[in-house]
C-alpha cells in the first residue's frame, strides 16, 4: 500500500516511528508531503509522542464499520511490523534506493534554501539598519553644521561691526589729534579767542549751542538715500554724534566694504565735514533731517 511504502520510507531515513503521525495528517499523499510537514513541524513539542488516529463515526452504520474495519487493518499491521521488526529491515530494491536518494537530495536542497532565506532576511534586517543609522547620523550632522554656520555667520558680524566701530574710532582720534596740532599751536589762545570772534558775534550763539528759548528736542529722526537711490530710516538720540549715523550707514546700507563716502543735506545744501561728526544732532539734525550719501 502507499501508506506502508512512506512509512517505510520514512523509517529507512532514520526517522522514529512516533513520525508517522506526517504520513497521516498529510493525508497519505506521498512521501514528498510527509517529508514536507515533517521539516515545518521539526520543532514541535509532541513531534515524538506516539501517533493516536482519531476515534471518529464510532456509533452505527456502514461509515462506522467501514472505519472500524480500516481501523482494525492498520492496527493488524502495526502490531504486524511491531512484533516482527525485520520486515521493516527488508533489503531496499533500487528503485527504492533511488527514490530515498531522490528524497533525501530534496531535503537537503529545502533545508538549503531555507537557510539561504533566513541569511538573506537577516542581511536585509541588518541593512536596514545600518541604513536608519546612517540617516539619523546624517541628520544630527546636518544639525550640527547649521549650528556651526549660525554661530560662524554671527561671529563675523560682531568682528565686522566691531572692525567698523574701531575704524570710526581711529578716524575721530587722528582728526582730533590734527586738530589739536592745526589749533593748538604757539599763539596764545587769549589773543585768537579776543580777535576772530568778534565780527560774528551774531551767529556765535548758533556755533556754541541753541538759544535758551529754542525747544530741546531728545529724538531725531533721519532718512538716508543710499548711492543706489533706496532710502533707510531710523531714530537716533538727540545726544548722539553725527558719526554714529555715519557707523549706521556703513552698517546697514549697501555701501561696498571700503569705499569712502560723504552726508550732505540737500535743502539747503550743507556737506557734513568730519569736524561735523564729532557734533551731537541736536545741534544738526533734530527733530527730523534727509541726509544724502555720495561718495569722495
Amino acid at each position: 500500500m502507499a501508506e506502508l511504502t512512506t512509512l517505510e520510507s520514512l523509517l529507512e531515513m532514520g526517522f522514529g516511528r512516533n513520525r508517522e503521525k506526517a504520513v497521516a495528517n498529510t493525508g497519505n499523499q506521498g512521501i514528498e508531503q510527509a517529508m514536507d510537514r515533517l521539516m515545518e513541524h521539526e520543532n514541535d513539542p509532541d513531534i515524538d509522542e506516539p501517533y493516536v488516529p482519531p476515534a471518529e463515526n464510532v456509533l452505527g452504520g456502514e461509515a462506522d464499520e467501514t472505519t472500524a474495519g480500516d481501523s482494525g487493518e492498520i492496527a493488524e499491521e502495526d502490531e504486524l511490523y511491531s512484533d516482527n521488526p525485520e520486515a521493516l529491515k527488508r533489503p531496499m530494491t533500487e528503485e527504492e534506493k533511488r527514490e530515498q536518494v531522490k528524497l533525501e537530495e530534496l531535503m537537503r536542497v529545502k533545508q538549503a534554501e531555507r537557510r539561504e532565506r533566513e541569511r538573506a532576511e537577516e542581511v536585509e534586517r541588518e541593512k536596514q539598519r545600518r541604513r536608519q543609522g546612517q540617516e539619523l547620523q546624517q541628520i544630527r550632522q546636518k544639525i550640527q553644521d547649521d549650528e556651526m554656520k549660525k554661530l560662524a555667520d554671527q561671529r563675523r558680524r560682531e568682528k565686522m561691526e566691531d572692525k567698523l566701530a574701531q575704524r570710526v574710532k581711529d578716524k575721530i582720534a587722528r582728526d582730533r589729534e590734527e586738530r589739536a596740532q592745526k589749533f593748538g599751536g604757539g599763539a596764545p589762545p587769549s589773543t585768537v579767542t579776543s580777535t576772530q570772534p568778534t565780527p560774528p558775534s551774531p551767529s556765535s550763539p548758533t556755533g556754541q549751542g541753541p538759544p535758551p528759548t529754542k525747544k530741546e528736542y531728545d529724538e531725531s529722526r533721519i532718512q538716508v538715500r543710499l548711492l543706489d537711490g533706496s532710502t533707510i530710516n531710523t531714530v537716533f538720540k538727540a545726544q548722539e554724534p553725527l558719526a554714529a549715523v555715519r557707523v549706521y550707514v556703513q552698517m546697514n546700507g549697501n555701501t561696498p566694504e571700503g569705499q569712502d563716502f560723504t552726508l550732505l543735506s540737500p535743502y539747503p545744501r550743507h556737506v557734513y565735514t568730519e569736524l561735523d561728526m564729532e557734533k551731537p544732532l541736536k545741534e544738526l539734525l533734530v527733530p527730523s533731517a534727509v541726509l544724502v550719501v555720495t561718495k569722495k
